[in-house]
Parts: structure tokens; C-alpha cells; sequence
């Protein structure tokens, strides 16, 4: 599985998914309809930034949030504004 690695995506990820009044737990459910296996505990660590973004979950959540990749690699007090 590719992995993209950014040291600060995790925080612009937990930005995106609070702009988009999401729990951790409603987002993993979502990703786990699309067929995307992910859980909570792994999720938050990517938040973190503790873990490597897997490309796949990227590509749901920019599904999810109907956003531009280009929006992931933001800085989180861009997207909070």
C-alpha cells in the first residue's frame, strides 16, 4: 500500500474533518462503507501524525469532503478560518 508522508497533513486532516462536523467515528464509518478499512485507533493516530497517510484514505476523504487534494496539503489554520 502506498504511503505519503507530510508531517503536518494529519492536522490539516483533523481541521477538514471538524470544518465538516464529523466525529472520528462517523468519518471511519463513512471510509469503511467505501470499502476503505480503517479504525478509530488508526485514524487518530493519523490525525496525529504518528502514522503515514495511506493514498486510498486520501482519495475517500477528498470523496467525503467534495474538496481538491490540493485542500490536504493546506496548513489547519488555513482551513479553520
Amino acid at each position: 500500500m502506498q504511503k505519503l508522508k507530510n508531517s503536518n497533513m494529519g492536522y490539516t486532516l483533523r481541521a477538514l474533518r471538524k470544518v465538516n462536523g464529523y466525529t472520528q467515528d462517523q468519518l471511519v464509518a463513512k471510509l469503511n462503507l467505501m470499502g476503505i478499512e480503517i479504525n478509530r485507533n488508526v485514524y487518530s493516530r493519523i490525525e496525529t501524525c504518528e502514522l503515514n497517510i495511506p493514498v486510498n484514505l486520501l482519495v475517500g476523504l477528498q470523496e467525503i469532503y467534495s474538496c481538491t487534494f490540493d485542500d490536504f496539503f493546506r496548513a489547519p489554520e488555513d482551513i479553520l478560518r
